[in-house]
């Protein structure tokens, strides 16, 4: 197999041999790449020629930054962006909202985006490209925010250790919480355990309760996945969702020897973006400020960004938008010499509209890995992309005219799976103290919180909570957890239904697999989004990028789920100067 080969066990690098490892891998990767087009036959103009219509499925962030970066890379090409509903952006969804004296901000889906990279660096590259820099807000790493988050357990707020804490009352945190009972123990002894066997795969609640302690899984861990995830560290993957730790007990056989022995996981596509971010321009002041914060947002919310992409796409000639235009089926067609990609769709949102059928050189797909499923002919082909559930969770965003109407500052707090019933009847998730999290985005001050309820806890419901009853929900959540008994004076309650994918035990093989049954299609069709490979919006982001990159680049057979074979498979590295 041509390529980079991943390496056994652990590698040490100086920083120059280290450098120059990275040159030589990308090196033969891209040598790789060319024996296969004069393999082939077919060189690099003659596929972008090739590229001629293409069809992004989708119109949230991954389908508006695809078609932004189609637009960029092949100007003379025919873009056209299907969306179902009669908006675009998908989960990121900002509102300004008129409370009587002033404007506030609520976030219904994402609120704020992490600079690390790699995956946060190329959304700042796209921010640098839409001129965006000057709408962002950074939260500073000495913010309350960075440096006060916490867990509620197992009836009052625990604050995690971190900057801002010293070491005297880090230890006796540690000492004296129940939350963290074991946990200083466990970690001094995982490097002693022995690693697993070979397995393929294995949940994260049993990865952290092997290696560490039942406890640490189920008092945190669990916090930490409802914060991200929504969803039950039993069922999710560890390979898929905490690959560091995956591949440091497989390397050097403990997660804490692989933190302290100062071991990085690297992809060949995170090469690749190291080295031409090496060999870019130095960042911007403003730039350079944003990868120094802790978190970012934008003025009028996250949404902000995807406003930007659509008003940058409304501008190029090339593009155009099928809003309320619901694609019912798709299949690759021999029309004369050349295959295309056949989309059946219905517009204007009604099943009675009469079926549309287009023809598309190329096709990107960033709905999700289920519905996909559904539409691809034959039916069968891609049944394994129907095997990701997502989980629902319902944003209760609530304004309180009292600034200090909260008993703490900070980011906010999660809830972890072993908090008593008692404390937790309604299914929350968790807490952000918006008003902390992002400043600047509101007219006039005064407390914004948002709670999250539902996520893994709902999947057996049948029916859900109205606006009424979440909003009730939340606000008992609030007197119970913070003594918060004030009325808000505004409430927005959004029900975003399957919004998160779950990456399950085996979701890595699953991927692999739908890797392969994706070429029936010639390269034809290919996938990005948060089905797949991260789902946070840097990750979909960084998906689009690397999909329609390879749709220019590349002309064997791509599918966008490259980085689950062994092709691709990251290896870990330990860099020392």
């Amino acid at each position: 197999m041509l390529g980079w080969i991943p390496l056994p066990r652990t590698v040490v690098w100086t920083s120059r041999a280290w450098a120059q490892h990275s040159q030589r891998r990308l090196g033969c990767y891209n040598v790789a790449i060319q024996h296969r087009r004069s393999a082939s036959g077919v060189t690099k103009d003659e596929k972008n020629q090739e590229v001629t219509d293409v069809a992004v499925l989708g119109g949230g962030i991954t389908g508006l930054a695809s078609a932004y970066y189609l637009a960029q890379q092949l100007p003379d090409a025919r873009i056209t962006l299907f969306e179902g509903s009669s908006r675009l952006g998908g989960w990121l969804h900002s509102k300004q909202v008129d409370v009587g004296n002033g404007k506030i901000v609520f976030e219904q889906g994402p609120r704020t985006l992490r600079p690390s990279r790699p995956n946060g660096w190329v959304t700042l590259d796209l921010i640098r490209d839409l001129g965006l820099e000057g709408q962002v807000l950074t939260t500073s790493k000495e913010s309350v925010a960075a440096q006060n988050r916490f867990i509620y357990f197992p009836d009052h707020l625990v604050r995690l250790p971190g900057s801002g804490s010293s070491i005297f009352t880090t230890f006796y945190s540690m000492l004296s919480e129940p939350l963290f009972k074991g946990v200083f123990s466990s970690i001094c002894t995982e490097f002693i355990k022995s690693p697993r066997a070979d397995i393929d795969d294995e949940s994260i609640g049993s990865f952290i309760s092997r290696r560490f302690k039942p406890s640490l899984a189920d008092n945190i861990a669990s916090a930490g996945i409802h914060g991200i995830y929504a969803g039950d560290i039993y069922q999710l993957s560890a390979r898929s969702i905490l690959p560091y730790l995956w591949h440091a007990e497989k390397a050097v056989h403990s997660v804490t020897a692989g933190f302290v022995g100062g071991f990085s996981l690297r992809s060949p596509q995170d090469i690749a973006l190291e080295t031409e971010w090496a060999k870019a321009p130095a960042a911007s002041d403003t730039i350079q400020a944003i990868r120094d914060s802790s978190v970012f947002t934008f003025r009028k919310g996250i949404g902000q960004l995807a406003d930007e992409l659509e008003l940058k796409l409304r501008e190029a000639p090339n593009v155009t938008f099928r809003l309320e235009t619901k694609v019912n089926e798709l299949q690759l067609e021999q029309l004369g010499q050349e295959p295309r990609v056949t989309l059946m769709s219905r517009s204007g949102g009604k099943a009675t509209a009469k079926p549309e059928k287009d023809f598309f050189t190329h096709v990107i797909s960033t709905i999700s890995g289920n519905a996909l499923s559904q539409i691809a002919k034959p039916t069968a082909s891609l049944h394994v992309l129907s095997q990701t559930p997502s989980v629902t969770v319902m944003v209760v965003n609530l304004y309180f005219a009292n600034p200090s109407v909260l008993p703490a500052r900070g980011f906010g707090y999660l809830l972890p799976r072993s908090l008593p019933f008692e404390q937790n009847p309604e299914c929350a998730l968790g807490v952000v103290f918006d008003s902390d999290a992002t400043i600047g985005q509101d007219e006039i001050p005064g407390t914004k919180v948002t709670v999250m309820l539902g996520g893994h806890w709902w999947d057996e419901w049948a029916d859900y909570p109205d606006e009424e009853q979440g909003a009730s929900m939340a606000k008992a959540i609030l007197k119970r957890h913070l003594g918060v008994s004030e009325e808000p004076q505004a409430v927005r309650v959004a029900l975003q239904r399957d919004c998160i994918p779950q990456y399950t035990v085996g979701h890595h093989s699953r991927m692999a697999q739908a890797n392969e049954a994706l070429k029936i299609f010639q390269g034809r069709l290919r996938v990005a989004g948060n089905s797949y490979n991260g789902v946070g919006l840097n990750d979909c982001v960084r998906s689009a990028r690397e999909v329609v990159m390879g749709l220019v680049d590349v002309s064997d057979v791509k599918t966008g789920l490259e980085s689950f074979t062994e092709e691709y498979a990251p290896v870990m590295y330990q860099k020392k100067n």
